[in-house]
């Protein structure tokens, strides 16, 4: 089954099309809210949360639309919802709930692989936990999602003028982070 005869399943009243849309999309989707958010329980319920916001409103969905680039615009903004209402940082330490996320990403890859990734992507975790959950959310679907400025603009109606600082400053502020991690080790 492909996404547009899921999505015309729900339209018709047919659960099936959005038990297709979870299995397809879910771990992509927690794994995005989780960049964003930084706790994985929160990631999981924006997501659960995101399909049942879908599921509820899938009369307005248009369907000359993707549905994974807009669903995946709707958990980034719910992740930062979340956040915000949180009104928290999280710091970025590693949990047996982390362990979990870590697995996911390593399913298929080599052991060597694994570690060099694994090592990589703590401290890339660890850097963009000291950015804001705004501009982990624009650093998420630039280059995690990636969608262009323009996509991002749209997704977000936001100025092209936003969108362009907003990522300008995030990756000043990674690269400077970077840049001190060098000088330190």
């Amino acid at each position: 089954m492909d996404d547009g005869n899921a999505l015309l399943q729900l339209k018709n009243g047919d659960i099936n099309g959005l038990v297709h849309l979870i299995s397809k999309y879910q771990i992509k989707a927690i794994r995005t809210a989780f960049l964003v958010t930084r706790d994985k329980q929160m990631s999981e319920d924006v997501v659960q949360d995101s399909f049942v916001n879908f599921y509820n409103n899938i009369r307005f969905f248009d369907d000359s639309r993707p549905f994974e680039p807009y669903f995946m615009v709707c958990v980034v903004n719910a992740a930062l919802s979340a956040s915000k209402r949180v009104n928290r940082l999280l710091p970025f330490h590693q949990t047996e709930d982390d362990a979990d996320f870590e697995r996911l990403l390593f399913q298929s890859e080599s052991v060597e692989s694994q570690v060099e990734k694994s090592q990589l992507r703590t401290e890339m975790l660890s850097l963009l936990a000291t950015l804001s959950p705004r501009q982990r959310a624009v650093l998420v679907q630039r280059y995690y999602l990636q969608m262009s400025e323009k996509e991002m603009t749209e997704a977000s109606k936001t100025a092209p003028g936003t969108i362009k600082w907003l990522l300008n400053n995030a990756r000043t502020k990674l690269r400077a982070l970077i840049e001190m991690e060098r000088n330190e080790g």
